[in-house]
């Protein structure tokens, strides 16, 4: 009874001493810069059970009193090869940890490296792409300008009027109809147009003809039968071959 009370106090030490080495050992690893608590705590719950195991077995069984000294002396070699397994794994880990975290940083740097002259060579498509939508721009602008002006260009002038008069002077209008080709129906078109007396007629230039001429319905008359060199002796009074016949209603 005596040696199992013993025994059993011997066995609740070396938990306690397992625990106690366990949970020191995972406060260290906490501490370093890479570590976490549940990888720390892992590796103390496994220094605890081991160490427990091991000190109750090497500790703690039943011996004879001439085979104390050398279990005293196994039982001190125990601890320390467990105490130094514990550092020696606690570095061990603390050594990969740093290495694993740094190729993991290394592994990074070259996917941001790749990603980085992704990123310029889409700055560059968009400046490009840009560049060429102004250079557009600018070459579409001359070819509008010169397309408008093209258009100015080719559209017609508008003819200037020539001088008319609302009504025939005080005299009376001339008979108009003593120019060759003016019928009663081209007179009435005429005095609409503004132009009651030979005088006027006779003052037309080429303009004024083209206009006159935009307003009759029997285009190029003017030129043809001579209206203005009739019209200019007949404001002089005078007479043609023409007006002569239509005095004596020969027309």
């Amino acid at each position: 009874m005596e040696n199992f009370t013993k025994n059993k106090t011997c066995t609740t030490w070396c938990w306690i001493i397992a625990a106690v080495v366990g949970a020191v050992v995972a406060l260290v690893l906490w501490g370093k810069p890479n570590w976490y608590l549940v990888p720390s705590a892992f590796v103390g719950l496994l220094i605890f059970i081991i160490g427990g195991a091991l000190l109750s077995w090497l500790l703690c069984k039943p011996q004879a009193q001439s085979s104390a000294s050398s279990a005293a002396a196994s039982n001190t070699t125990a601890s320390s090869v467990m105490a130094g397994g514990a550092v020696a794994a606690a570095t061990t880990v603390a050594a990969v940890a740093p290495s694993a975290s740094s190729s993991s940083a290394s592994a990074a740097k070259p996917v941001a490296a790749k990603k980085a002259p992704a990123k310029k060579v889409a700055a560059k498509t968009a400046k490009t792409a840009a560049k060429a939508t102004v250079a557009k721009a600018k070459a579409a602008a001359p070819a509008k300008a010169s397309t408008a002006k093209v258009k100015a260009s080719a559209a017609p002038k508008a003819e200037a009027k020539p001088a008319t008069l609302t009504a025939a002077r005080a005299g009376g209008a001339d008979d108009l109809k003593q120019l060759k080709g003016v019928g009663p129906a081209l007179e009435k078109t005429l005095n609409n147009l503004g132009f009651y007396h030979f005088d006027q007629v006779a003052a037309w230039k080429k303009k004024d003809v083209s206009w006159v001429d935009s307003n009759l319905r029997f285009k190029g008359r003017i030129e043809r039968d001579g209206w203005i060199a009739q019209a200019k002796i007949l404001a002089k009074g005078g007479t043609t071959e023409f007006s002569s016949k239509v005095k004596k209603g020969g027309v």
